[in-house]
């Protein structure tokens, strides 16, 4: 059986040991003890025996002690949500094309800032974790807080960044990045298909303008099921979401749904219940629970954006797309009640470090409370919010873009003063069929001519 789509079958199993804990089932110590007992090296690619353990574990039940209510349909979704907007005053045209300009430039921006140090904040470096060794990378270079892009240039200490393209010395526009790649292709989809699209249409979508080798965890493991299951030449009728999205999927609950929101928060500016909506269409077949939730938060938080510029007025209606009673639910109430008695981005962080650290680096719980706390202690400031996004550590390239597409649509290309957007020279040059090079003015025209048509529908 071929399961494999991002790391070994054995690697895939251990994983799935952590998020069958997230998830609160119960692993018997036996069946532990017997994932211990394989080697890193000899049992790596042993397909057959971790296909027996892995059949062993789903045949497990989540436990009756398990707290949390984390239903998966969209109508159960919407049945456990709070009360909420749904949707906001209308934006005037104007204002909307130099938001959505904004939007794409804020993105791209806080993309750009943290690509170079994503794997510094995911797995640390030097002995340090992820926001220490950033920290320390920083201060060796006497540039500490971070007020621009990251240099690479080595003073012997040690620390290595990454992707050149984005780094101060070389930078002139955004290079190839998922974070980037998704929302373009959510305005693909949108353009075809329509506010009628499936999870279907995203599917085929990926196979027609992603390259596989762009594709990440949860979204690696979930195409690979769906072009297993799915023949070329025909449609398949048994295939659903609910296999896409859990088969040897143990990422189902990290961050790879959440950095596709912005598309669907975009083309339903001012509707967070529709982007909540679009963002499930979206993270249904690659993702459960909590990882599902935060797209559709995000995309809720998006769409109020361009209404709403308060953040923990967007905070909450963010909430009120997801259930009332999950994790990331429970996580954000509580990040809520922290920033009313911290007063420090800093101190907040070490906060979110203590009680969310054990998370992966590329979970989508811990994440999500960097960029609220970005947010709020940034005031709303760009510039400021950004930095502290990528300072805040683990997924630094998928935070600063959340973080800055939010800021993005709260104020606009035309209010955006900030020395980190013009070494972009508002291009984008991605990895994506049809999106070679296209500059960020020509998005935010497209982005609202979509707009339009999903609103008058």
């Amino acid at each position: 059986m071929i399961f494999t789509g991002w790391e070994s079958p054995l690697a895939l199993l251990k994983y799935e040991l952590v998020q069958l804990d997230y998830e609160g089932v119960v692993v018997p110590s036996e069946i532990i003890n017997k994932v211990k007992d394989l080697d890193d090296e000899t049992h790596k690619m042993d397909f057959d025996l971790v296909d027996k353990i892995y059949v062993e574990l789903e045949a497990l039940k989540v436990a009756s002690s398990f707290k949390y209510d984390q239903p998966y349909a969209l109508s159960d979704i919407k049945k456990a949500r709070p009360a909420g907007p749904r949707k906001l005053d209308s934006i005037s045209d104007a204002d909307l094309i130099n938001k959505f300009h904004g939007a794409w430039t804020g993105r791209s921006v806080g993309c750009a800032l943290g690509k170079p140090v994503e794997g510094m904040g995911i797995r640390g470096q030097k002995g340090l974790i992820g926001r220490a060794a950033i920290k320390q990378y920083l201060e060796n270079r006497n540039q500490w807080p971070l007020d621009y892009y990251f240099s690479g240039k080595d003073v012997d200490d040690g620390f290595v960044v990454y992707c050149p393209n984005s780094q101060r010395e070389n930078i002139s526009f955004m290079e190839p990045d998922d974070d980037i790649h998704y929302t373009l292709i959510a305005l693909a989809i949108l353009e075809k298909y329509g506010a009628e699209f499936t999870w279907r249409h995203v599917a085929h979508t990926w196979n027609n303008c992603l390259p596989y080798n762009v594709i990440c965890t949860a979204e690696s493991q979930a195409i690979l099921n769906y072009n297993n299951a799915t023949p070329r030449s025909t449609v398949s009728d048994w295939v659903t979401p609910e296999y896409t999205s859990s088969n040897r999927n143990p990422y189902r609950e990290w961050i790879g749904a959440q950095i596709r929101a912005d598309g669907w928060g975009y083309g339903c500016a001012g509707n967070p219940e529709l982007a909540a909506e679009f963002a499930y269409r979206d993270a249904c077949w690659t993702h459960r629970a909590n990882g599902i939730y935060g797209e559709m938060m995000f995309a809720a938080i998006i769409a109020a954006a361009f209404s709403v510029d308060d953040p923990i007025d967007l905070i909450n209606i963010g909430l009120s797309e997801i259930p009332e009673n999950c994790k990331l639910a429970e996580a954000s109430r509580r990040a809520l009640s922290e920033m009313d008695q911290t007063k420090d981005f800093y101190k907040y962080m070490d906060w979110v470090e203590a009680e969310f650290g054990e998370l992966s680096g590329v979970h989508t719980v811990n994440n999500a409370l960097v960029v609220i706390g970005a947010l709020f202690y940034g005031k709303s400031d760009f510039h400021q919010s950004v930095c502290y996004a990528i300072e805040g550590g683990w997924d630094t390239d998928c935070n600063g873009a959340t973080c800055g597409s939010i800021l993005g649509a709260i104020h606009g290309r035309s209010n955006m003063n900030s020395s980190l957007i013009p070494p972009l020279n508002d291009t984008i040059k991605p990895s994506v069929i049809g999106f070679q090079e296209i500059t960020m003015e020509r998005l935010a025209q497209r982005t609202y001519e979509v707009f339009k048509s999903i609103k008058d529908s």
